[in-house]
């Protein structure tokens, strides 16, 4: 009997509807795809995300709460430090929240690019976009869980909107690391 090999991401997209993660924070993840570490997408380079655009989301589901470390791991652009003060970070964390992020692309590289370019910032390459950059104030970031959705580039930024307005609805803030919407 012949092994056949699963349906790989470029011909059907994994998604989290029949994972744990389904909705958190107010935001139905569903449609998107699963759950996969910072880590892993380190080691993988994003190979798994599409060139498309659309949005995504970053989780942190360690318990209990966050250890913050008092430095960034991320990368230095242009001379600047990526860190935050102690008391910005800290002000930021949502208690309860599972949502630390929420963000989008356009671009021709797509959520790969994207998400490749955060995923090399965390782990120190000096990348111009500075997007999220408290995500790299938690110890173990490297745990986070990253999902994604394809949307059409003219849905974009009002999913976003979309995404970060249901949470506010929630816990009236922001998520974590984005520092403006």
């Amino acid at each position: 009997m012949a092994r056949v090999a699963p349906p790989g991401p470029a011909t059907q997209p994994r998604h989290s509807g029949t994972d744990d993660v389904k909705r958190t924070d107010g935001i139905d993840l569903r449609e998107f795809s699963c759950p996969v570490t910072v880590e892993e997408l380190h080691r993988t380079r994003c190979a798994e995300l599409p060139i498309a655009c659309g949005v995504y989301v970053v989780l942190h589901l360690r318990t209990p709460g966050p250890v913050f470390l008092p430095t960034s791991s991320a990368g230095w652009f242009k001379g600047k430090d990526p860190s935050y003060p102690a008391d910005v970070v800290k002000a930021k964390w949502v208690p309860c929240a599972t949502v630390v992020y929420v963000g989008k692309t356009v671009s021709k590289k797509g959520l790969r690019g994207r998400v490749r370019a955060l995923v090399d910032f965390a782990f120190g390459k000096p990348v111009g976009d500075r997007g999220g950059r408290l995500l790299w104030h938690l110890m173990h970031w490297e745990q986070l869980q990253v999902l994604w959705r394809e949307y059409p580039a003219a849905r974009v930024d009002a999913m976003e909107t979309s995404l970060i307005a249901t949470f506010r609805a929630v816990h009236d803030a922001r998520p974590f690391a984005n520092m403006v919407k």
